[in-house]
């Protein structure tokens, strides 16, 4: 079939990520036929001129089973010759009910191959076979295990997953730096599912966090990317909301090489250190999924939704290892959100008018906005509208 008249579904379109898939791949393929879908009546990849149609499916939150029963009732039958979930939950669930979806067409590894990855207990223990460095674990099943007076603070509680499927619903998880007793007693009041699901306790690395982005298939590495956090949301660190391309760093690409050929990767994966103040990159964690920030290497001239879509359909995939890495992404709308926390915290007056000046300086070279854009700019009243609703 002609790649430009394939149909594909880009499902968790209310994401920002879901929208850079949604014109990165109608930017390239310009007669197929793009299918958007999340649980909401409209949603952020759905406004995109690049959409050829918007569906609404149950939420794979909170309604997973109807979630499994609407993909077997519209995604099995040739209707999407690929499907593309964008978020941990989704992905995850379509994985876990491969053998009800059979044939359901989606570029991803299998989920227990996914889960050496996710699983954060697995992917520590895979990492200390293979010599990557990681902080000093210990590895819980349930929170009985655990004597509180052996606690040395500051310590960081990670449970095993991000996710957890109980069957008829997920849990979300949070990672927890623990600075006292008092920490550690309040999360065990607010966290209940540590009384039944394994978590690890690390020590606390000081430093910085960095990301490497990757492309696998079939176990080859095919691409990586690299940025810098500019500004993040909250301001001490969170979510990007302007992020600059940059050069990868030779070890992180080899730490990332090891433990994703290891478990013979096959798909996109973002891996995540933290960089030590001696400079020691600790392995954090891996999301196998498209992350937030994916507009920034497409911009940059690395298109991993292209990539992907290529491999997947036997097309030779084009890598591009000389992205421009002067190129900016601004969100506005985060940044907005950021600057409002800044100048609400307790910072010098002249901190807080350095950080007003950054934020209202125009840029006009090598940086582009995640959202809004000129000649697509229907996401961005989407964004706005949302934004300002009460």
């Amino acid at each position: 079939m002609d790649s430009n008249q394939r149909t594909i579904l880009v499902m968790d379109a209310d994401q920002r990520s879901a929208l850079a898939v949604t014109r990165a791949l109608g930017s390239h393929y310009r007669s197929a036929r793009l299918v958007t879908a999340d649980v909401s009546a409209t949603a952020l990849a759905g406004r995109s001129k690049y959409a050829s149609h918007y569906l609404r499916y149950p939420s794979p939150v909170d309604q997973p089973e109807a979630f499994v029963c609407w993909v077997k009732a519209n995604c099995l039958n040739g209707q999407f010759d690929l499907v593309i979930p964008t978020t941990e939950v989704t992905s995850q669930l379509l994985l876990i009910n491969a053998e009800r979806l059979p044939d359901l067409p989606m570029a991803f590894a299998p989920y227990s191959r996914v889960m050496q990855l996710a699983d954060k207990s697995r992917l520590v223990r895979s990492a200390q076979v293979l010599g990557i460095p990681v902080p000093l674990s210990r590895f819980y099943t349930r929170l009985a295990e655990l004597d509180p007076t052996t606690l040395v603070y500051p310590v960081v509680l990670k449970p095993s997953l991000s996710k957890i499927f109980l069957g008829d619903r997920w849990l979300s998880t949070h990672v927890r730096v623990l600075h006292s007793a008092q920490d550690f007693n309040r999360v065990c009041q607010s966290d209940r599912y540590l009384a039944e699901h394994p978590f690890m306790l690390q020590e606390f690395i000081p430093g910085q966090g960095a990301g490497l982005f990757c492309l696998y298939h079939q176990g080859q590495a095919i691409q990586f990317f690299a940025h810098q956090r500019l500004r993040e949301k909250p301001p001490e660190g969170g979510v990007s909301v302007l992020s600059q391309a940059a050069k990868v760093d030779q070890r992180l690409q080899a730490h990332a090489s090891a433990l994703l050929s290891a478990a013979n990767w096959h798909g996109v994966a973002m891996v995540e250190f933290r960089i030590a103040e001696d400079g020691t990159p600790y392995l954090m964690e891996v999301n196998t999924r498209f992350w937030g920030s994916l507009q920034l290497a497409i911009d940059a001239g690395v298109n991993f939704p292209v990539q992907l879509v290529s491999g997947f359909f036997g097309e030779p995939i084009v890598a591009n290892n000389h992205y421009n890495e002067q190129q900016r992404l601004r969100w506005l709308m985060g940044d907005l959100d950021s600057l409002y926390i800044f100048l609400k915290r307790p910072y010098s007056f002249r901190a807080k008018l350095k950080r007003l000046v950054d934020f209202a300086a125009p840029r006009f070279r090598n940086q582009r906005h995640e959202v809004n854009r000129l000649g697509d700019l229907k996401p961005f009243w989407h964004e706005l509208q949302h934004y300002f609703k009460p």
